[in-house]
Formats: C-alpha cells, sequence, structure tokens
C-alpha cells in the first residue's frame, strides 16, 4: 500500500526562490512517499481501517517541516518513538477487516479514532493505573508488549497512521461515528478532545475571563469548548494570521488581539481585562493585580509563557498543550504571583456535565445535539499523492490562510 514515511531518504524538492525556513526545511526532512506491506491486525483483537479524511496534526506539522525549536534533542520522549514511522493519527475511517478477538465494532462501519498505544491495545494485562483511571495518555506501557515502542498511532514503526490507505487499530480505539456527524466533524474528534482535556480539568472561574493563546485548531477548539461549556465566561485570543484571527471571532471570542508586539498584547489584554500594569524601564510590563483566571497556552513557546504569566490574576493557572522546544524564559511572575503552570497532555476519559466518558464521545454528542460545529477550521484538504502542497500550505499559513489541513482518501 501506499503511505507517507517518516524516517527515510527524503525525496528530491527544490523550494522556490525567496521561500521562508520551513519551506526549505522540507527539501531535507527525512519523509517520502514509499509502498509498504498492507496493514494487518497486530493482534487478534485489532482491526484494519481504511481512512476517508485524516487531519495534519500540529505535532506532525511540526516533525515533518523540522519546527521544534532548538534544545529538544534531549527529550525524554524519544524512548516512546520508533522509526520508520507513518503518522497520522487525526482519523475518520471505515472498518474493512476485523482480527479474530475483535469486538464492539462491525466491517463496513465508519469511526472516529482514539490513537493512544495505551495497555489494552498493547495486550497488557492487568492495565496500569493510569488506564485504570481512563488517563490513556498517562499510560505506564508505551514501550511494553509486542508492539514497537509509541504513545500513539504513528509514533510507533508498527502502528502505523492515517498517511497510508489502510492502518491498522484495537478495538478499543474506535469509535462509531453517528450518521448525522459528517467526515468533515468527525474529523475533529481527536484536536477537540485535546482542548476539552485541558479545560475540563482546569476550568475557568464561574463569570471570569480566560485567554486562549493560538487561534490553530487547538486554541479554536478550545474557544469553542468554552462558549458551549462556560458562556458566561468571557474570551479572548491571541492569534497569529488574520485567517486564525477571524475564525476566533466566529467562534464567539470577545476579544482577539495580534500576537506581537508583546507589549502591545500586554497592554490590550490587561485593559480588556482589568489588570493593572506595573511597568519597568528594561523588559516587559507585568499586570498586578492581574484580571485573567486561566490562560490555555496551545502555542507552547517561551514568548507565549511570559506574557501569559504576566497578565494572569496571583493564583491563576497556566494551561501548556502546545508543544515546542524548551527555552529560557523570564519567569519571575510564576512565583511572584503563586502562578499554576500545569501540564495537559491530550485526552481520555472526561467528565461533562456530570457525565464521565471518553473525551471522543463527548465530542460526536455535541456534534450531534448541534451544540459545536467547528467544520470551518477545516480550509484545505489534498490527496496523498499531493501531500507535499498539503505541508507547503501549512509551512505558508500566513499567506494561505490554513488552519487545519486534511489528506482526503474520498
Amino acid at each position: 500500500m501506499k503511505a507517507l514515511v517518516y524516517g527515510v531518504e527524503p525525496e528530491p524538492f527544490e523550494p522556490p526562490a525567496g521561500s521562508n525556513q520551513l519551506v526549505r526545511n522540507l527539501a531535507v526532512s527525512p519523509v517520502a512517499l514509499r509502498d509498504i506491506p498492507e496493514a494487518r491486525p497486530l493482534r487478534p483483537d485489532w482491526v484494519v481501517v481504511k481512512p476517508r479524511l485524516v487531519g495534519i496534526c500540529g505535532s506532525d506539522a511540526k516533525q515533518i517541516l523540522l519546527d521544534f525549536g532548538e534544545g529538544g534533542r534531549d527529550s525524554p520522549l524519544m524512548a516512546f518513538c520508533s522509526f520508520p514511522q507513518v503518522m497520522g493519527h487525526e482519523v475518520v475511517a471505515d472498518v474493512v477487516e476485523l482480527g479474530p478477538e475483535a469486538s464492539g465494532v462491525e466491517v463496513g462501519q465508519r469511526v472516529s479514532f482514539n490513537p493512544w498505544l495505551s495497555c489494552a491495545p498493547r495486550g497488557v494485562s492487568p492495565i496500569c493505573p493510569a488506564c485504570e483511571a481512563g488517563d490513556y495518555s498517562l499510560c505506564w506501557s508505551f514501550e511494553e508488549g509486542p508492539i514497537a515502542p509509541g504513545i500513539h498511532t504513528g509514533t510507533s514503526a508498527d502502528a502505523t497512521g492515517g498517511y497510508a490507505e489502510l492502518m491498522p487499530a484495537h478495538h478499543s480505539m474506535l469509535f462509531p461515528v453517528p450518521d448525522e456527524v459528517t467526515d468533515e466533524a468527525a474529523i475533529f474528534a481527536d484536536p477537540f478532545a485535546v482542548s476539552l482535556h485541558s479545560v475540563t480539568r482546569h476550568p475557568p472561574a464561574p463569570g471570569g475571563k480566560a485567554l486562549v493563546y493560538g487561534a490553530g485548531t487547538l486554541g479554536l477548539a478550545a474557544v469553542a469548548i468554552l462558549r458551549t461549556l462556560h458562556p458566561d465566561v468571557e474570551v479572548a485570543v491571541v492569534a497569529r494570521f488574520p485567517a486564525q484571527a477571524e475564525m476566533a471571532r466566529r467562534f464567539g471570542a470577545a476579544k482577539v488581539v495580534a500576537h506581537e508586539p508583546r507589549q502591545q498584547v500586554l497592554e490590550e489584554l490587561a485593559e480588556w481585562s482589568g489588570g493593572r500594569l506595573r511597568r519597568v524601564e528594561h523588559g516587559l510590563p507585568m499586570a498586578h493585580p492581574g484580571g485573567i483566571d486561566v490562560v490555555y497556552d496551545t502555542v507552547g513557546k517561551t514568548e507565549t509563557f511570559e506574557v501569559g504569566v504576566r497578565l494572569l490574576k496571583a493564583r491563576g493557572t497556566l494551561v501548556k498543550s502546545g508543544v515546542h522546544a524548551p527555552g529560557r524564559w523570564e519567569w519571575t511572575p510564576l512565583y511572584f504571583k503563586e502562578v499554576c503552570w500545569v501540564g495537559s497532555n491530550a485526552f481520555g476519559v472526561e467528565e461533562v456535565g456530570g457525565v464521565r466518558k471518553h473525551g471522543i464521545e463527548h465530542y460526536l454528542d455535541l456534534v450531534a445535539a448541534d451544540r459545536v460545529d467547528v467544520r470551518p477550521m477545516l480550509t484545505h484538504a489534498f490527496g496523498l499523492d499531493d501531500w507535499r502542497q498539503a505541508f507547503l500550505t501549512i509551512a505558508d499559513q500566513g499567506e494561505t490562510g490554513a488552519i487545519k489541513v486534511a489528506i482526503d482518501y474520498r
């Protein structure tokens, strides 16, 4: 079968003159379209699915565009990776083959996909305490069992992902998609669940103010979640590109500001939130008291942390879901205001409205009930043969207006 493989010799590509760094990176990235053996169930309780539509996750784009920044070479997560990889984990697909012990799904069924290679998919028994609690992204077993190391589909050499014509999946990783939910909506189940986890685990104060840093898929999903589940909370957004800013307003943000200059970001958001800026001769000001209860940082860069902690109230919360290489940042406000800086890693079983179930199931329910509609974020789609154009569209999103780019097999 045809697959986009990472960890191989790159295909020849000459970037156009004047290209930005990300476009130039694509010329040397170790990724190419290859023929590989057809996907088979990895264990007796696995199945094979045929992707319909596959979103390009921000982490996949960063990897293929070599956009993680400096300082990430000693990441401990490398213990949970194996190569070569076929990425792609934001998937809506059809079940085409069942392993002899697979249950709960049927051939021909349209499904959404939870990619975590936790205990059950790996055949680990008894399952670990994290999996027992529904915290699949914190599983203890990402190197265990007969499947090559990997935290989720696309990071394991064995569990190939949606940038291929077929892909394997454990039956527990699949959720039937209701008939009234389109493919274009179902493709957002994974990123929506990522932001749902951030909000459910670290909700804003009733009647308070929240800041969403970044207006890509995770940031815009966070806006939609906050407006749906916490309608009494005012939401501000920091957006890098005009298309993102327009979408943030469309999704209900009360205030949208450009990402730079940072001095202006601080001034505008302090005024919006009622924070009092304390200025210094050399450096950025700090709001004290601040006026924002929680910052959902979907970018994860030092520059965004520095702004977020300056705007937060004392004992506010900075939630990091964005992925980028580490770096030095001025974190004096973190301890001075006793800010809680917390990571938010993907998703699992979440509680919404007193109901506990998987975040993807919550999303499908919200869509089926017409409570959320994030389909406008899907701005571009390409066939697998046009994979390079898909990533070039992301690399130059200031010009293309791309928010979510997908591989479309239909």
